[in-house]
């Protein structure tokens, strides 16, 4: 009778886990093997990326960070990089026929995943049955996510940068970033200033990854009205000076150097320890197709004691 009822606990226990929440899942997934940045509330957010002397150099991992058995865009991809390295994520955000947001670079879906057509034409019941494709070409068994998946995903693990495709409302992402109540955890990425000035219309409150490359591009930024504690410049994907990443590190601005192309490629050529002179030149967060190698070795640039440790919690 004892083992009647043992086995009957565990039947109850395993429907009950099958029915748990999609939301708990993601937010509570792995929790103890993955390194951390915590954010409480955005107030919290703009003093993690408010610019001070004592910060931690990052690695923003580029589309999620895919590497071999991991596509890019995926949460599963996401995780991986974390077992290695704490970490920002950018990913990109496509809409489905029927007006799902889903993880996805490009405007069809031959390259990643095994499906076929334009992401705009297909409905996101179509987008659940196909299993992604890493950078080989090889099928792995993970699905691709919905913009919600990864926002719940994200809390209490890793910031976001959210890279809009153009086909996309804006008003669509924050709508769900508001739903999922991730604002600390989502930075919007802009690449024009127009698109920045409405991002911040639309929603005053979030970060905004923005492209300031030049000193004419400060002072534009500076036309829009938009204040500088709302503000990450991306410096593009050309080593900038020191004496430029000084000037916005002066109004209290990280700097995100694109090291994805060229830069990635001249440190597999020539040896990882080249992304180490791109933080001593002023970058402070690499973005990156490589962020497991380029954290080994920025990780060592990290001061002993600094202003920004209480958001980072490491794995041995």
């Amino acid at each position: 009778m004892n083992k009647l009822f043992l086995a009957a606990g565990w039947i109850l226990l395993f429907i009950a886990c099958q029915n748990k929440p999609v939301e708990e899942a993601l937010e509570t997934s792995v929790q103890s093997e993955v390194h951390q940045i915590k954010l409480i509330n955005l107030e919290e957010t703009r003093q993690f990326y408010s610019w001070t002397s004592d910060r931690i150099p990052m690695v923003s991992a580029h589309r999620g960070g895919p590497y071999p058995g991991f596509p890019e865009n995926a949460i599963e991809t996401f995780e991986n990089v974390l077992k290695h390295t704490p970490a920002i994520i950018e990913l990109d955000v496509a809409m489905t026929k029927d007006s799902v947001l889903i993880l996805m670079h490009d405007d069809d879906l031959n390259r990643t995943t095994n499906g076929t057509g334009k992401v705009n034409e297909v409905t996101f019941e179509y987008i659940k049955g196909l299993l992604l494709e890493d950078m080989e070409g090889d099928l792995t068994e993970f699905k691709v996510p919905t913009l919600k998946e990864a926002l719940i995903w994200a809390k209490g693990k890793a910031p976001l940068t959210v890279d809009i495709k153009r086909s996309v409302p804006f008003e669509k992402v924050i709508e769900t970033v508001r739903e999922t109540e991730s604002e600390a955890y989502a930075a919007l990425i802009s690449y024009t200033f127009p698109a920045a000035k409405k991002l911040h219309m639309l929603a005053p409150d979030l970060m905004l990854s923005v492209t300031i490359r030049n000193e004419n591009e400060i002072k534009r930024l500076e036309e829009t009205g938009i204040p500088w504690d709302r503000v990450i410049a991306f410096t593009g994907v050309a080593e900038r000076s020191k004496d430029f990443n000084q000037a916005l590190h002066q109004r209290g601005v990280f700097t995100i150097l694109g090291v994805i192309g060229n830069l990635d490629r001249r440190a597999e050529a020539r040896g990882d320890e080249i992304y180490a002179s791109f933080i001593q030149n002023g970058a402070d967060i690499l973005a990156t197709d490589r962020p497991i190698e380029a954290a080994q070795i920025i990780k060592n640039l990290s001061p002993s004691k600094s202003s920004k440790s209480p958001y980072f919690t490491h794995v041995n």
